[in-house]
């Protein structure tokens, strides 16, 4: 197979994702072959390692052969039927699992195929459940100061990163972002959780004026993924979660990111003790093998559209909404989480590569150096325009797919990484910054 041929093919025919085409005259996409724990292989035989879990979806190594079995077995029973009006064994089983694993009382599950369409579910739901409820005037929703919801029409109104939502404003609903708790926009001297806590008073602030026009408020638990991973207090989530209550607000948490253990327990949300009204799952929910996605509630809201009428219903469908073969991925993911105690080895693998990355923390160039469970990121100093393609090829000529965003650099490898590994990730970094 010709890696440059088939590059060239892809460039005329593949309109590739959150890409400018144009660079790909200089910098041709990788034809990726084959994948093999925390590696992918081109057609050369050149090896990348996965440094950002192929965008944040990949849990455990790519071709597991545990998710590989289970799909195999599913696929030889149902491939797909529609979930209206029939159900399968595999898509009751997960959400049976997922509701018991969830924090407090979620237990009802609404499946879509990706975090977009999930967090435009959860959107969606809020706004009819108020509508049904007896206050119609709750139409408008708040976010975070650079919260990252989706590209969909919905969840980009949410969204607040310029560069995905500008052009796109004259066909979005008014946003109103709040202060966000990411403390590396503490002022000198504040830690992050008194950030954490003013960013909780500026919320309380909006919502003592606003309340009665509010349906909910949805965040990224712990990490704003496209902020460049910025990270913050979980007091954030304790406090948003008593202002919500007492303001009578949907807190819908958007987990689509750093759930499944990313952020050092298996949901963000648990390290401030807390139960959303709605949570969005999705990318390791299925290992990062098939397109999933999933919304779950409390019993509260799904009664507001149990009745006789048809038209009371929540008339929101996918044609894949729980795809039985997702639904084995998924299953399989969540037995290897139990029975390989994921958790308790990530706590591990987490101080032994905040070892590794210590040259990298200190580097004179390096700024807001950061950590969260499985997640590291931190800023480059560097002015040159290009910043972010150079490190990404730099990478790629170092055995690394790394995918910077600005001069935010992060990591977000496969929890199956192991010492060795590590060591070659942290050096290959290193090296990087001290030519950059």
């Amino acid at each position: 197979m010709n890696d440059k041929k088939s590059a060239m093919r892809s460039h005329r025919v593949v309109w590739h994702p959150c890409t400018q085409m144009k660079h790909h005259e200089e910098f041709p996409p990788v034809l990726i072959t084959r994948g093999e724990g925390v590696w992918l292989y081109d057609a050369d035989g050149q090896r990348y390692l996965d440094t950002i879990s192929s965008w944040w979806v990949n849990l455990f190594g790519h071709c597991n052969p545990r998710i590989n079995a289970a799909i195999i077995d599913q696929l030889g029973r149902l491939e797909h039927t529609m979930l209206a009006g029939l159900t399968h064994e595999p898509v009751v089983e997960l959400s049976e699992r997922l509701s018991t694993i969830t924090p407090g009382s979620l237990s009802h599950c609404f499946y879509a195929s990706d975090g977009a369409s999930a967090n435009e579910i959860a959107l969606k739901m809020s706004f009819h459940y108020w509508q049904q409820s007896g206050f119609p005037e709750k139409t408008q929703f708040i976010n975070l100061q650079n919260g990252y919801h989706g590209e969909t029409l919905g969840a980009l109104s949410v969204t607040d990163v310029p560069i995905f939502r500008q052009v796109y404003a004259p066909l979005l609903r008014p946003a109103h972002p709040v202060l966000t708790p990411d403390w590396r926009f503490a002022e000198a001297g504040e830690t992050p959780e008194a950030h954490a806590l003013k960013a909780a008073a500026a919320l309380e602030s909006y919502l003592t004026q606003h309340h009665a026009s509010t349906a909910a408020l949805i965040l990224e638990p712990l990490v704003q993924g496209a902020a460049g991973m910025g990270m913050y207090h979980p007091v954030y989530l304790q406090k948003a979660r008593e202002i919500c209550d007492t303001y009578r607000i949907h807190l819908i948490t958007d987990e689509i990111a750093v759930g499944f253990g990313r952020t050092g327990t298996l949901f963000a949300c648990e390290q401030a003790a807390i139960t959303p009204d709605i949570m969005c799952l999705a990318k390791g929910l299925s290992g990062g093998y098939l397109p999933l996605s999933v919304v779950l509630t409390n019993d509260t809201i799904y009664r507001a559209f149990y009745s006789d009428q048809t038209s009371q219903a929540f008339l929101h469908s996918h044609s894949h909404s729980g795809n039985a073969l997702a639904c084995r991925a998924a299953l399989a993911t969540l037995d290897i989480i139990e029975q390989d105690n994921v958790i308790e080895t990530n706590r591990h693998k987490t101080k032994f590569l905040n070892q590794c990355l210590q040259s990298v923390r200190t580097h004179p160039n390096v700024r807001h150096f950061r950590n969260c469970g499985m997640i590291w990121a931190f800023e480059v100093d560097n002015p040159r325009p290009d910043f972010t393609n150079r490190f990404a090829q730099m990478g790629l000529e170092r055995q690394l797919l790394i995918r910077p965003m600005g001069n935010s650099v992060y990591i977000m490898p496969p929890y199956i990484i192991n010492e060795e590994e590590m060591e070659f990730m942290a050096q290959a970094i290193l090296n990087i910054l001290n030519e950059i």
